[in-house]
């Protein structure tokens, strides 16, 4: 009896036991809930800090990025996306997230001989937890859209209004050319609406590091953003500093004039893959036709709706940049280049070469604005408003406007029949598939776009192999095309 009770004694809880915690554990503990304490009566500050037009602003900023993202999936899972620019960035992408050289074979180049788009490298980690078309489509609408917060900046400090801001805001993200890019596929150029208008505001307030962050990034997109960092810079060595305007100068010409063209040459074996888009034979063939033949020069400007390229991407801002035009004109290369260039999509709004002006443009008229006295300024502000709501209802694919965009609905029933057939091939498989569907079928080392490889199309740097045979003709496993094809794919 004494031995069981002693062993239930034993088997008994403790009870009402106080474990002594020693006095530098209560220190810390006591100091850790002070931070989190601190740090949300702070968060619950800034929140309370936050006016109705900011709060209307980030609205508007979350509402164009869902609706041009859920857009853009309706598109591409009716079939509306093509290898040609969507499934080459989701095969590019995908690679680098398996860890795998992004070498495409869609378009046969490394992804970064195309085109020297850096910025998407820290975007990869993005892939290991949801690759594919959503995240792609997510990150370019609220780039794009994510550009009218330096607008706001900049408008409510030059003009001194929050209404003001929030409307001049309001036209940036109703822009037909930065709209119709954001359905066009996907393209690196998007983050130019946010980076270079941070790189804009950064100047215009001088706020450096900022400045040099965006620069940096900025030139990360694309080879070719020399043509909108050189007049920064030179605007910044004439009108704020000028050792720093310098030094923006330099860098924009010597990464493309010599690094980037090393790096694409090495990588495709061709150093500047886009020089025929220069008229009369290159730089040297149209300062010779300038020189010779200026009427010619003109002639070719005034052709293939040049003009009309410039009206359209100048009247959204009701010209009032031309009041103080120096910020704008930040812009003139790109817009100049796109004017000049033989490839005809280059001068379209509808494409995606047009975004980059955007941004100089828009915080161009904020600058201009605030030169003028505050009758005419909101006369102006008016004239401003109206021209970009009366541009995009014209020219923009807005719910409102009269251009809708035309597109097969996800449940089409060539879309579910092709995806039926698409969930049959093996992840692994190599296959050739039609444009419409190589976008699908991207994660994966091998595809091609028919008929290349049997006959290769757009495929390599350069036309050098333009109609051959190539070697993964004898190495593919599937071939899916549409039932009505094309007479060039026969």
């Amino acid at each position: 009896m004494n031995a069981s009770s002693d062993d239930d004694a034993m088997r008994e809880e403790p009870t009402g036991l106080a474990i002594p915690v020693p006095a530098a554990d209560r220190a810390v503990a006591t100091a850790r809930a002070e931070t989190v304490r601190r740090l949300l009566n702070r968060g619950s500050a800034r929140l309370g800090r936050v006016t109705l037009a900011e709060w209307a602003l980030l609205a508007a900023v979350a509402l164009f990025t869902w609706y041009f993202t859920r857009l853009s999936l309706q598109i591409h899972h009716g079939l509306g996306t093509a290898a040609f620019d969507f499934g080459l960035y989701d095969q590019g992408m995908w690679l680098l997230s398996r860890f795998k050289a992004p070498f495409v074979t869609l378009m046969g180049r490394n992804l970064f001989g195309d085109h020297t788009s850096f910025i998407l490298l820290p975007l990869v980690p993005l892939y290991w937890l949801h690759p594919g078309a959503g995240t792609l489509f997510f990150l370019q609408g609220s780039a794009i859209a994510a550009g009218a917060i330096p607008v706001f900046l900049y408008a409510r400090r030059r003009l001194r209004s929050e209404a003001a801001a929030l409307l001049l805001a309001l036209c940036f993200l109703v822009n037909p050319a930065l709209n119709w890019g954001n359905l066009e596929g996907f393209h690196p150029d998007a983050f130019l609406s946010t980076l270079l208008g941070f790189a804009i505001y950064a100047a215009l307030t001088e706020r450096w590091r900022m400045y040099v962050l965006c620069v940096v990034l900025v030139a990360l997109v694309k080879e070719d953003t020399w043509l909108v960092l050189m007049p920064l810079g030179a605007w910044v060595a004439l009108r704020r500093r000028p050792a720093i305007g310098l030094l923006t100068v330099v860098g924009s010409a010597v990464y493309p004039a010599a690094l980037a063209p090393v790096l694409m040459g090495a990588l495709t074996g061709v150093a500047m893959p886009n020089a025929w888009r220069i008229p009369f034979g290159g730089p040297a063939g149209l300062l010779t036709e300038l020189v010779r033949r200026p009427g010619s020069v003109a002639s070719y400007l005034a052709s293939e709706g040049r003009p009309w390229y410039l009206w359209q991407m100048t009247a959204p801002f009701a010209w009032a940049f031309l009041r103080l035009p120096s910020v704008a004109l930040i812009g003139v290369l790109a817009l100049g280049a796109n004017i000049l260039s033989t490839f005809v999509y280059q001068h379209h709004i509808g494409y995606h070469y047009s975004m980059v002006v955007v941004p100089a443009l828009a915080l161009g008229t904020v600058h201009a604005l605030g030169a003028m006295k505050d009758r005419w300024r909101w006369r102006m502000l008016t004239a401003v408003a109206l021209m970009a709501l009366w541009s995009a209802m014209l020219w923009g694919p807005l719910p409102f406007a009269r251009n809708e965009p035309a597109y097969w609905a996800p449940d089409h029933p060539v879309a579910v029949a092709a995806r039926e057939v698409m969930e049959a091939i093996p992840d692994d498989a190599s296959v050739s598939v039609h444009y419409s569907i190589a976008p699908h079928l991207t994660h994966r080392e091998e595809i091609y776009m028919f008929p290349t490889p049997f006959r290769a199309n757009l495929y390599g740097p350069g036309l050098t192999l333009e109609g051959k045979r190539l070697p993964a003709a004898d190495t593919v496993e599937y071939v899916m095309l549409q039932a009505n094809r094309d007479a060039d794919l026969e």
